[in-house]
């Protein structure tokens, strides 16, 4: 079980690990381990999560999310089990930002005291310009 949030908890069987062959240079025993880890999330099935974190994984824009899927690949360490960790870390820090909630903006209106600043300093300005002129030396 992983915990996202106070309350949201999602299963380990609704998690897949599995594990693959590291990329990249190494030596003879890199090549015969499976060291990296893959972690596949289906959030569409998923019964634990709640629907804005559902919609919040829909409008992410992360080559993280494919589709329904939400695949993270790990390879780091030497180590699966500390490779398996990271991708945890990763996911739980995917799940925190899609279910994060904007704050909903009010439309407030400007109170009288704003208006006259404003209008005492467009005429100020005014002033300022119209006092700009040719000096006259009459």
């Amino acid at each position: 079980m992983l915990e996202i949030a106070a309350g949201i908890v999602i299963p380990a069987h609704e998690l897949q690990f599995s594990a693959q062959r590291a990329q990249g240079a190494g030596g003879q025993h890199v090549n015969t381990t499976d060291s990296s880890v893959l972690l596949k999330f289906n959030f569409e099935d998923s019964k634990s999560l709640p629907d804005h974190y559902k919609e919040g994984l829909r409008r992410m824009s992360s080559h993280l999310v494919h589709g329904p899927l939400v695949v993270i690949k790990a390879q780091e360490h030497r180590s699966q089990h500390m490779n398996r960790e990271v991708a945890l870390e990763r996911f739980k820090a995917l799940m925190e930002q899609a279910g994060h909630r904007p704050k909903v903006r009010r439309a407030t209106r400007p109170t009288r005291a704003s208006k006259e600043r404003r209008v005492k300093a467009k005429k100020g300005r005014g002033e300022v310009k119209a006092a700009r002129g040719k000096v006259r030396l009459d």
